[in-house]
């Protein structure tokens, strides 16, 4: 059973103060627990081991998706497997940061990789300052988390220029590259995460701006803002998959501004490959003895109650819980019904006395580097809600 301590939440009006605006659903619930999950050193040290092995298993299996072509068994775009190449070829295409969805990991049940939000995660702000603030404001000390993930974001932040560099020391030549981060205009979300990310990048040194993804203006000779001012690295917050289907001109002008090196886009085109739920499919295929890995495969799986996804989708939708019979037991409608299906089998998250369900989330940013907890019920949705921890 996942073990809770109760605190007494931030109110509306500091998260507000704070610019964290989405503390309440759309049901009038509080998107934010009033309890944190009880976390043991050796536990949250596992975490760590578990996602660090994960993510060296998952550039392997990028790199083999890529020398065999298996693009298409991803689902990934056509019109993006030239950008994904080429950023994939060249280590300045630094993968900045993402998130690993775990089940497991509290209550002695063993970790299990769910799926990896690779290229535009959510939960950030969360993960990295709120469960902060949440121990302060309960007069707790605030060291009792796994989570570093502000300084390991701004320190892949410095890897940016550092990895143009043999001696792995700030390059001059470098001195003033700039950074655009833009998001979609009207979701405070989005907004929010990207000037987090802003700040992490100022910290680092990195000279940035923000513009909002419409008015940023690309050509084949680089990106800029809308008054004209030229970056050499754009970070969106926008599905690779997205600007694929719905914007293929400029996936075409970003694979040609990435060709005539132009501009760095982060987080890279190769992303898209982690992103893909398919990826998983791979994983076990080169990885059969991992203890981190689910059966996954790209057709229904025999015998075992299993999980139907998209390979690309997000909060739960298109999800469906089938039993060992082939009937479906729970499901979530959503708009990626037409990409590609994964089956996934079938792994209980740990529940609480209540009998809500937690999966675990851990940021990668060069190294696992700091978790939360989403509950809700079977099918994690747009309505579960975060938990913050504390390492006991």
């Amino acid at each position: 059973m996942v073990s809770l301590q109760k605190i007494n939440p931030l109110d509306d009006k500091s998260l507000d103060a704070l610019g964290f605006s989405w503390h309440t659903d759309k049901d009038g619930t509080k998107y934010i627990s009033d309890a944190l999950v009880k976390v043991t050193t050796q536990e949250a040290e596992a975490y760590y081991e578990a996602v660090n092995e994960i993510y060296d298993m998952y550039a392997e299996a990028a790199g083999y998706v890529i020398e065999n072509n298996l693009f298409f068994d991803l689902g990934i775009p056509f019109n993006l497997i030239e950008a994904i190449k080429k950023s994939w070829e060249n280590d300045v295409h630094w993968h900045l940061y993402g998130r690993f969805d775990l089940a497991g990991g509290v209550d002695n049940q063993p970790i299990k990789l769910i799926e990896f939000n690779a290229d535009t995660p959510t939960a950030l702000f969360e993960t990295a300052l709120l469960q902060w603030g949440m121990l302060k404001h309960n007069k707790m000390d605030e060291e009792k988390q796994f989570n570093n993930v502000y300084d390991a974001i701004s320190d892949n932040f410095k890897r940016l220029l550092t990895l143009f560099d043999e001696t792995d020391t700030f390059d001059e030549r470098y001195n003033g590259w700039k950074i655009l981060f833009s998001s979609v205009e009207g979701n405070d979300e989005e907004e929010t995460t990207t000037k987090l990310l802003q700040q992490m990048a100022t910290d680092a040194g990195f000279n940035t701006g923000f513009e909002y993804l419409q008015n940023v203006k690309f050509s084949e000779d680089g990106i800029f803002d809308a008054d004209g001012y030229e970056y050499e690295y754009w970070f969106k917050l926008y599905p690779w998959e997205d600007i694929a289907t719905d914007e293929p001109e400029l996936a075409m002008t970003l694979t040609n501004i990435m060709k005539n090196q132009k501009a760095i886009i982060i987080n890279p085109a190769y992303t898209l490959l982690f992103q893909s739920k398919g990826i998983m499919k791979i994983l076990c295929d080169l990885f059969p003895d991992s203890p981190y890995l689910l059966k996954t495969s790209f057709e229904p799986l025999k015998g075992i109650k299993y999980v139907e996804k998209t390979v690309f989708g997000r909060e739960g939708a298109n999800t469906k819980i089938i039993d060992a019979n082939g009937f479906v037991l729970e499901e979530l409608d959503g708009p990626y019904g037409n990409y590609k299906k994964v089956y996934q089998e079938y792994v209980e998250f740990p529940k609480d006395a209540n009998g809500a369900k937690y999966q675990a989330g851990v940021f990668f940013a060069y190294e696992a580097c700091g978790m939360s907890f989403r509950k809700g019920s079977e099918i994690m949705n747009n309505m579960s809600k975060f938990v913050g921890h504390v390492l006991v």
